[in-house]
């Protein structure tokens, strides 16, 4: 499962996983959070290094809930130093 890595500490950041055994040709998530999630070769869902720092919690979980067959989860937290 693909997991972002926080940023700064004291950030909120947004931990998400990809379960890739059920994920789809979709591209909902890309379409709402383009900074976050990407299309790999076979057009399912990655997640983009570094997407976690440019894309609000708010618009994290939108990109999950956009998911048709909810194979991407995630949760709020603060990285702490």
């Amino acid at each position: 499962m693909d997991r972002p890595a926080p940023s700064l500490p004291g950030e909120a950041l947004v931990h998400i996983e990809i379960d890739h055994a059920s994920r789809i040709v979709s591209g909902q998530c890309v379409l709402t959070a383009p900074a976050l999630f990407a299309q790999d070769d076979d057009g399912c869902s990655t997640l983009v290094p570094g997407g976690a720092a440019a894309t609000s919690p708010r618009q994290a979980h939108e990109a999950a809930r956009s998911c048709p067959v909810a194979a991407i989860a995630g949760r709020e937290g603060t990285h702490s130093s």
